[in-house]
């Protein structure tokens, strides 16, 4: 077997509006709709996909859990520009600047939540 990418992944949420406002406005993410009317967001060539904790999509994770996600995302901007932009959304740094070991090599990243804990890790390749 060969693995090409990964296509999406999926975050449980408690507020869809809130949290598409938040990937939309901060990240700059485009919001798409599929055929069933579900949305989600454009993350790169890859989707974000959500589910509300009390109406989950199956078939679902053993446990869907609001807040226990983290992972990365990959920008083309300077992190100190990042820094700024987040600041002006009033989204509060959790750690960084630090260096980090990526799926390509070093990387400089940042951490902040999402609305519900999940850890963002926004990073750019050095």
């Amino acid at each position: 077997m060969k693995i090409r990418d990964i296509d999406h992944i999926t975050l449980t949420v408690t507020d869809l509006d809130a949290t598409l406002r938040f990937y939309h406005e901060v990240f700059d993410m485009p919001i798409i709709e599929s055929d069933d009317g579900r949305q989600s967001v454009l993350c790169g060539k890859q989707e974000i996909k959500f589910q509300l904790i009390d109406h989950p999509h199956k078939p679902l994770a053993g446990v869907p859990t609001v807040g226990a996600a983290d992972f990365c995302i990959i920008v083309k901007d300077p992190l100190e520009d990042v820094k700024n932009h987040l600041a002006s959304y009033y989204v509060p740094l959790i750690a960084g600047p630090v260096e980090r070991n990526g799926a390509h090599g070093k990387m400089t990243s940042l951490y902040v939540n999402d609305p519900d804990n999940n850890l963002i890790e926004v990073s750019e390749y050095n």
